[in-house]
């Protein structure tokens, strides 16, 4: 029997890490702009948040479900489904300073490119929530909530947060207005509580599979922190001195520190 609270429950949460991107267009509300070397930073810190939930939550929940080598085939898979979904937009690069005269075709392919970077984290949401009602866990609202699902919910929140900076940026230096800046940030993130729900459904029940899930949730992300987030860094601290690598240390460094002692809480 399906339980529509539990999913609905899902849902929410996958909906407060897209809410928290929308969060990372605030700023701009009281400065004009963010310097490359706080951008930077900024990256490195979101990126440190990612491995540190990927490596310390879902694959250490995996290893605890299921084997090492079906958590490899997990992380192996979501690694795949990142290169696919890559190669198959590979040519729809978009450009910000349409989103706002965009047709119905091209909203597809904006949704379409942004589920790339978006849905892997809806699919760690759901799978943390695998325990969900089980003991164990912690009261939040009348359910038992997995240590992981709070975890993982709040380490993608504040993740999401320099992502909505980092959408926001572009946007701000073509004459968006503010809270249409932070309408785009969330915008970018709506896939996040689809897959959650999708991500929670299937674990739910075929538990079987739940190692591979959490392999794979962790495996997508990893890969786009050393695709995406870390390339993208880099490439905004190029002026910088020493091509921004301390600065980006520093954030990988504070992301981390951040993460570790919440999944022992």
């Amino acid at each position: 029997m399906v339980d529509v609270a539990a999913f609905g429950f899902v849902f929410v949460a996958g909906l407060i890490t897209a809410l928290a991107t929308g969060v990372g267009a605030l700023p701009f509300f009281f400065f004009d702009s963010i310097s490359d070397r706080g951008n930077v930073a900024l990256w490195g810190f979101a990126s440190g948040i990612m491995v540190a939930a990927s490596l310390f939550g879902l694959v250490q929940e995996g290893l605890a479900e299921g084997t090492p080598v079906e958590i490899g085939v997990g992380v192996l898979a979501g690694v795949a489904l990142v290169v696919l979904a890559h190669e198959v937009l590979l040519d729809a690069e978009i450009d910000p300073r349409e989103y706002e005269e965009a047709d119905f075709k091209k909203l597809v392919l904006i949704l379409g490119v942004l589920t790339v970077h978006s849905f892997p984290e809806g699919i760690a949401v759901g799978v943390s929530f695998a325990d969900l009602g089980l003991e164990g866990g912690t009261q939040v609202l009348g359910f038992t909530v997995p240590l992981l699902a709070v975890f993982m919910t709040v380490a993608i929140s504040i993740h999401n947060v320099p992502e909505g900076t980092a959408i926001s940026i572009p946007l701000r230096s073509m004459g968006v207005s503010k809270w249409k800046m932070v309408w785009w940030a969330v915008f970018s993130s709506l896939p996040q509580p689809i897959g959650a729900v999708l991500a929670f459904a299937f674990v739910r029940y075929a538990r079987e599979v739940l190692p591979y899930g959490f392999g794979f949730a962790a495996g997508a992300m990893v890969y786009l922190v050393l695709t995406e987030f870390i390339p993208e860094a880099l490439d905004t601290g190029a002026d910088l001195p020493r091509g921004g690598k301390p600065t980006l240390a520093v954030g990988l460094a504070l992301g981390v520190a951040l993460m570790v002692p919440l999944n022992f809480v």
